[in-house]
C-alpha cells in the first residue's frame, strides 16, 4: 500500500490496532521525549505540538521511512486532564468529567526525511452522571492509568456513560484514522 516503511512511534495498543485495521504494515518504535509544552499554548494546539515534538526527537529516520507520532489530550473548560498519577487522581478526573461535555484533541505528525505535516482533530464527548460506585468499578476493572482523562472510550465507561459524541470516535481512541489514511494516501499517491 506504500513505498515507505511505516514507523509508528507509540506505546498505545489502541493506536497499533487502529493502524492495523486501516490495512497498513508497520513497525512500532519507541521515542523518549519530555512531553512538555509552553504554558501559554492554546489548548487546541497542545496535542499537535506534542506530536511534532516527538517526531522531531527521532533522529534515525531513513529515506524510505515514514514516521507517525500522535498525542491525545482531554480538556474540560480549557483544563488539561492528562494521564492519572494514581487511583485518587483518576477518581478526581472522572468526578470532574461526570455529567459534562469535554473535548478530546488528538494531534498526529507524519514525517519523512523531506516532508512533515502535523494535524489535530477534535471530538466532543458528553457524559451522563457517574456514581461513586461506577467510578470505583471502572477504575478497579479497567485501570485507566495510561489514558488521558482517565478513561478509554472503547471500554465500559464509554459504553455505559457516553450520551453523545460529536466528531470521530477514533480521534477519542487516540488516532484520527481518517486523517492518517488521507495523509498517507497523499504521501504515497495510492
Amino acid at each position: 500500500m506504500t513505498k515507505y516503511k511505516i514507523l509508528l512511534a507509540s506505546k498505545s495498543p489502541r493506536r497499533k490496532e487502529l493502524l492495523e485495521r486501516l490495512g497498513y504494515s508497520f513497525d512500532v518504535i519507541s521515542i523518549d521525549c519530555d512531553e512538555v509544552f509552553p504554558e501559554n499554548l492554546e489548548t487546541e494546539k497542545i496535542a499537535g505540538y506534542l506530536s511534532r515534538l516527538k517526531a522531531n526527537a527521532y533522529s534515525s529516520l531513513k529515506k524510505d521511512e515514514v514516521l507517525i507520532t500522535a498525542d491525545t489530550i482531554v480538556a474540560l473548560n480549557s483544563e488539561i486532564l492528562g494521564k492519572p498519577k494514581d487511583e485518587d487522581h483518576a477518581r478526581e478526573m472522572l468526578r470532574k468529567l461526570s455529567g459534562k461535555t469535554h473535548e478530546v484533541y488528538t494531534g498526529i505528525t507524519i514525517r519523512t526525511t523531506d516532508y512533515e505535516v502535523t494535524r489535530t482533530d477534535v471530538a466532543h464527548v458528553e457524559f451522563s452522571d457517574f456514581s461513586d460506585e461506577e467510578i470505583e468499578y471502572y477504575i478497579k476493572n479497567f485501570k485507566p492509568f495510561d489514558k488521558a482523562g482517565s478513561y478509554g472510550i472503547q471500554e465500559w465507561l464509554g459504553m455505559a456513560k457516553v450520551k453523545s459524541i460529536t466528531g470521530s470516535f477514533y480521534t477519542i481512541m487516540g488516532l484520527p484514522a481518517h486523517i492518517i489514511y488521507e495523509e498517507l494516501k497523499n504521501l504515497t499517491g495510492n
